[in-house]
């Protein structure tokens, strides 16, 4: 299986520019609550924009409202649910990646079930039959692969995904799983959430999660014919006639100028954000500090006291993996035991660190 593309200048600035955003994230500190409250409206705005492109009715206060109070709407009882299940997927996918767990078909049917039925659904099946994409006047717009090909077509798509991981840029591997995942259209419905999904797992695996306080979907929403007919890669509304072989050169142009716009804003939010609010004393209290510590620190705005489980639910790990980072984090000195029972075992900020978090 090989796709066709070529790295044109336009790709190459696109390239450049990830990455200098990349390297200065990464030398970027902020302080933990608002890095944490950054992340988690990246994460509302992923959830509303991508479920506003399939036709979603909820506005980003109304999705932001769904996800952290809970609230309904019971005249879109429908897209509430959408909203919560896109936000589950999204953590479902932060705890594969912190786990480390390879991409795989299942994991792939497993977000799609989580999407459309929820946390205890089943990997999805592949679709048994033919789909047809058709516009508002019932007019062919896109005729995906017949349902036996699918299973080798996906399987394809992810063994080329594994055997460029070291020969291309983590970013053009993303641009073209997402290509290749709604061209092959391997269910009836929802492939767009779920190949969004997916490109957002291969940045966040690759080392692209940039803190996970980016939304692509919303370059995609916000000028919806574009994103549509950069997908339009061969003028033949036929996968057998044309688009099993498109040259996708104008897709990855467009993935990669995506990219690059949404971290230059992410970039520049960041920078306002740090600016005077990181002194001498507060960098070198963090600078010791991985990304995962950092990330447990926010937890303290909203609570004096934590638990094993809480860092778990935030770092997507098990409870015994939380445990040995909790005792680590101890030995650390950033971290004191305030309960120590066995099986309520609680911790609180030690000393200095108190003071992060009233920041």
């Amino acid at each position: 299986m090989s796709y066709r593309f070529t790295f044109t200048p336009s790709i190459v600035r696109n390239l450049q520019t990830i990455e200098r955003v990349r390297e200065s994230i990464r030398l970027t500190i902020l302080p933990p609550v608002i890095a944490e409250q950054l992340r988690l409206q990246a994460h509302i705005r992923s959830t509303h924009y991508s479920t506003r492109i399939e036709g979603n009715q909820l506005t980003l206060i109304e999705t932001e409202q769904v996800i952290q109070q809970g609230r309904l709407f019971p005249d879109l009882e429908r897209d509430v649910k959408e909203v919560k299940r896109y936000y589950q997927a999204l953590q479902q996918v932060e705890k594969w990646v912190e786990g480390k767990q390879k991409l795989t078909e299942t994991r792939i049917r497993k977000i799609h079930a989580l999407l459309f039925t929820g946390r205890r659904a089943r990997p999805t099946p592949y679709r048994d039959g033919q789909n047809v994409i058709r516009d508002a006047n019932g007019s062919i717009v896109y005729m995906p692969p017949e349902a036996d090909d699918v299973p080798k077509l996906m399987g394809g798509l992810l063994d080329w995904v594994h055997r460029s991981e070291q020969a291309l840029p983590i970013p053009v591997i993303a641009g073209v799983a997402h290509y290749q995942f709604v061209t092959i259209h391997p269910f009836y419905d929802g492939n767009g959430r779920t190949a969004r999904t997916l490109a957002t797992w291969l940045l966040y695996q690759g080392g692209y999660d940039l803190g996970k306080l980016y939304a692509l979907e919303e370059f995609y929403a916000n000028d919806l014919p574009s994103y549509y007919q950069a997908l339009v890669t061969h003028p033949h509304h036929n996968y057998y006639f044309g688009r099993n072989e498109a040259d996708i050169t104008n897709w990855l142009d467009y993935f990669l100028k995506g990219m690059a716009v949404v971290f230059d804003q992410v970039a520049e939010e960041v920078e306002r954000q740090a600016k005077g609010k990181i002194d001498h004393a507060t960098a070198t209290l963090l600078r010791p500090l991985d990304y995962r510590a950092r990330r447990v620190l926010g937890l303290f705005a909203h609570s004096d006291l934590i638990k094993s489980s809480d860092v778990a639910n935030l770092l997507g790990l098990s409870t015994r993996q939380a445990r040995d980072l909790l005792t680590g984090w101890v030995d650390q000195g950033w971290l004191e035991i305030a309960d120590p029972s066995r099986r309520g075992r609680k911790y609180r900020l030690a000393g200095a660190y108190q003071e992060l978090v009233n920041r």
